[in-house]
């Protein structure tokens, strides 16, 4: 109890650094494509449709040009970021942080009065939050760790924005872990979408626990602990909570994404990368099989035959198998035609994917995989990775991140409108208030 209430002072008065603003704006930048991008989804844009049927208020459905009520936008851009699998994460969270905090964040912004950097401080806190809580925990392995935490990161960054006491967005945290979803880990691998909104429900969870609190509601004074403790868990570490709080920040501690699946796929493919920069003219006809060598969580995405486009995107053997026939891991490779594409499902089936135990011991820093590829002439072709592109011990430039965001968003917006969102957000640190960035917003 004392290290939550620790943790809940800190969401109320932290005061980060500039480089941790930066980062939280480039997080923020790179979760607004991922929106945008999933927003193009038929699902989702059939989703928005009818969720803003009644739904009145300020704040934007990113990407449509609609606007709704808080708890509505929040769930739709909540579970736009999460469709395309290009949102950002923490690999020592075992999930994607941004994405349960930012729409709700958003959301509470387009009604106050909120500086850029005070948003952007929200944010952070409401990160290290949602962060800090699965890092305590260790999530039943039948469970998916989207949906469970994340409203705790919604709740505190919405009541840091409404100026709340540490006192009180204990109560809110507290409240939030009542809220979660008892999540099923057998969506990802079967494809079931349902999995696309648990972000988004964690958003307007966090949205709901703080108007609780305000209503005068209260949850139970170990809420967390309990909750994650002993209900979608058996260990819960508190000592976790509150571990150089203030000198380590998780926003810092992130990953970008650039391949378009399951980032347990990402190590394998940043192998099968180099091996294509290695060896020019390198085609899908050429390969015989393939074997992956990598750690255990990664050997559970094995399904050579996934029957939809989620179900491709936790696929070792069909992620591989995409990228050498298209030449690219990116959305275009992971539509529903690719999935029924013949000569991928061919070569996919003749991709293995074994355990190393040596690997496996080396996370939660490290990402390895080892990509052994057995060509027709009996050629055989070798890489290795140690760690994930685009996680912190091997970050990807801004630069990179940028074109990243330009692809996504050219998906709904013009280049003007996205050059404008992106300016709007880079800028938000000197920003007395939020309304260019949400001009912008409406304007695209």
């Amino acid at each position: 109890m004392n290290h939550l209430s620790t943790l809940a002072e800190f969401v109320a008065t932290a005061a980060p650094s500039k480089n941790v603003i930066d980062k939280t704006a480039l997080i923020l930048a790179d979760s607004v494509g991922a929106i945008v991008g999933g927003a193009a989804e038929p699902e989702v844009a059939a989703l928005s449709a009818q969720q803003q049927s009644g739904s009145r208020g300020p704040a934007a459905i990113i990407g449509t040009g609609a606007f709704a009520a808080a708890g509505t936008a929040a769930f739709v851009n909540g579970t736009a970021g999460t469709t395309l699998e290009m949102d950002e994460g923490n690999q020592f969270c075992k999930g994607h942080p941004a994405m349960h905090v930012i729409p709700a964040a958003l959301a509470e912004a387009a009604h106050g009065s909120a500086s850029g950097r005070e948003l952007l401080s929200a944010i952070a806190v409401g990160y290290e939050a949602a962060a800090r809580v699965g890092i305590a925990t260790a999530l039943r392995p039948s469970m998916h760790p989207h949906g469970t935490w994340g409203a705790i990161g919604a709740v505190a960054a919405v009541m840091r924005l409404r100026g709340a006491s540490g006192e009180e967005i204990r109560n809110g945290m507290n409240i939030a872990a009542n809220l979660g979803l008892t999540t099923s880990r057998r969506t990802m691998l079967e494809g079931g979408t349902v999995r696309n909104v648990f972000a988004g429900i964690s958003n307007q969870m966090g949205l709901l626990a703080a108007d609780l609190v305000a209503s005068g509601y209260s949850g139970d004074a170990y809420g967390v602990s309990h909750v994650f403790g002993t209900v979608a868990s058996d260990s819960f570490d508190a000592d976790k909570l509150v571990d150089q709080l203030g000198r380590r920040w998780e926003v810092m501690r992130n990953y970008f994404k650039m391949h378009s699946c399951c980032r347990y796929n990402h190590a394998a493919l940043d192998a099968l990368e180099q091996l294509r920069h290695d060896t020019p003219g390198l085609t899908a006809d050429a390969v015989a099989k393939v074997d992956v060598e990598t750690y255990g969580l990664a050997v559970e995405l094995d399904d050579p035959a996934p029957r939809n486009v989620l179900a491709a995107k936790f696929s070792v053997p069909f992620a591989l198998a995409t990228a050498l026939v298209q030449g690219s891991s990116g959305v275009s490779s992971f539509t529903q035609d690719k999935v029924e594409d013949r000569k991928t499902l061919d070569l996919a089936a003749r991709i293995g994917v074994t355990e190393d135990p040596s690997m496996s011991a080396q996370l939660p820093d490290m990402r390895p995989a080892r990509v052994t590829l057995h060509m027709c002439d009996g050629t055989i072709l070798r890489a290795e990775t140690r760690t994930n592109r685009g996680d912190y011990a091997d970050p990807y430039s801004s630069h990179e991140i940028r074109a990243k965001y330009q692809s996504l968003t050219r998906r709904r917006w013009t280049q003007s409108q996205a050059n404008s969102a992106w300016g709007a957000i880079m800028e938000l640190n000197n920003a007395s208030n939020l309304k260019t960035l949400f001009e912008t917003l409406k304007a695209a």
